[in-house]
């Protein structure tokens, strides 16, 4: 028998919560197969088997909190492996009378390639997504019935749909699930993400002389480069040309002229860096994280933008490593992709500033005495007074505004004729 211990996750981290078992008590498992997802104050991540074996949960629920170096699961070795399918084991203890959760799929029949008849695996009518969380009897009525999984309002543990939620979805159409002019109230645990995010937010408004600047970019430029170039930028690199490329690149720019908006204090000293970690603020299941693109001063465009794909979707997937999350000199922030117009971020700390981005809107601008029209996005810079005076803070903004209604000026930080006579 092995046991499978809580392993070690940061220098600062004693515990973590059990998120999810993936495979049941008494299912037999391979090595190396994913067993269980437990989250950190800083993370998710998986555990997976050490060998292959007979599955036995230590009795942690879904939920628990436990120590690291705690026993999570054993392996008998000795178990014998069935043939087929693993096991289904049992429930974890503590979740009797709940009904399991299943990955939903389309069960098809050996013989003819046609679904099999539903009547004998209810797994067989669902055909959800994996990312929705529904028992087996849920999942084939939103099948069936092709109800849209987000307008159903989950009732199970965990945020889990059960058929009594299908079906007030279903006598309510349009309608968020429940019963009319409803006042219950629902409590739910803080995950250990959500408390870091919580305590870092107010630690940044209780620690630093935090202020905002505002400015605002003509996109026009960028806007038209992107719709010149984004079929042959995508056929010549794999990936899209997005915005944030752009932004990056800018800030980069930006942030070697004016160092001390790259900085941080420790202590009494001022650490500057002579490179940009640019975090990028990206929406998780469980909450904001911070993934960083190293040394982003010294990647192309394409680079930028395969890096972004990588890391958004390592959090949509809660796949991103500690190393990943940790560090960064400067963040950018997009909450225009919600439709945000204007904002003030608060710093990620130690950084000492933040770029917000936001909504691109159309708006009257006056040019040369005359009104037109300009597809137009504020910007806002939250920075630490402390070490970034004001001067500092707007020249930065000004000058990323520079850049990016002058999208030609990002290859050299220059104006190419300029740079050609060297004035």
């Amino acid at each position: 028998m092995i046991d499978i211990k809580v392993p070690t996750v940061g220098e600062s981290i004693s515990e973590v919560t059990l998120l999810k078992w993936t495979r049941k008590d008494g299912d037999y498992v391979e090595r190396d197969e994913v067993i269980a997802e437990l989250e950190s104050e800083k993370a998710t991540f998986e555990v997976n088997a050490e060998k292959a074996g007979v599955l036995k949960h230590s009795g942690i629920n879904e939920g628990d909190t436990i120590k690291i170096g705690d026993v999570l699961a054993s392996i008998d070795e000795n178990g014998a492996k069935p043939e087929g399918k693993s096991g289904v084991g049992s429930l974890p203890a503590g979740q009797a009378g709940q009904e399991p959760e299943v990955k939903a799929a389309t069960v098809e029949s050996k013989s003819n390639g046609k679904p099999a008849d539903s009547g004998k695996k209810i797994e067989a009518a669902a055909t959800v997504s994996e990312d929705v969380k529904a028992t087996p009897v849920a999942s084939a009525m939103i099948a069936d019935k092709k109800v849209d999984p987000k307008k159903v309002t989950p009732s199970g543990y965990g945020g889990k749909i059960l058929k009594d939620d299908v079906l007030a979805a279903l006598n309510n159409p349009g309608r968020t699930s429940g019963a009319a002019f409803s006042r219950d109230e629902k409590k739910e645990k803080m995950s250990n993400l959500r408390k870091t995010i919580s305590r870092r937010l107010v630690e940044a408004k209780n620690t630093t002389a935090m202020l905002t600047t505002f400015n605002e970019v003509d996109m026009t430029n960028i806007m038209a480069t992107r719709t010149k170039f984004k079929d042959k930028f995508k056929e010549a690199h794999g990936t899209n040309l997005g915005f944030m490329s752009f932004f990056t690149k800018a800030c980069c720019f930006a942030l070697q002229e004016w160092p001390s908006v790259n900085a941080y204090i420790d202590g009494e000293n001022i650490v500057y860096h002579n490179f940009c970690d640019i975090s990028i603020a990206v929406s998780a299941p469980k909450g904001l994280v911070v993934p960083v693109i190293r040394n982003a001063e010294s990647l192309s465009m394409a680079e930028i933008e395969k890096k972004v794909v990588e890391l958004a979707g390592k959090a949509k997937d809660n796949k991103l490593s500690m190393e990943e999350m940790t560090g960064g000199t400067f963040t950018i922030t997009n909450g225009g992709v919600f439709g945000s117009l204007m904002s003030t971020p608060i710093i990620n700390i130690p950084q000492s500033a933040i770029l917000g981005m936001h909504k691109i809107q159309e708006r009257p601008i006056a040019v040369n005495g005359q009104v037109v029209i300009k597809p137009m996005m504020y910007l806002a810079l939250s920075y630490d007074h402390r070490i970034i005076d004001g001067r500092e803070s707007v020249s930065f903004l000004v000058r990323v505004k520079e850049l990016l209604e002058n999208p030609e000026l990002l290859l050299f930080g220059k104006d190419p004729v300029k740079t050609l006579l060297e004035l």
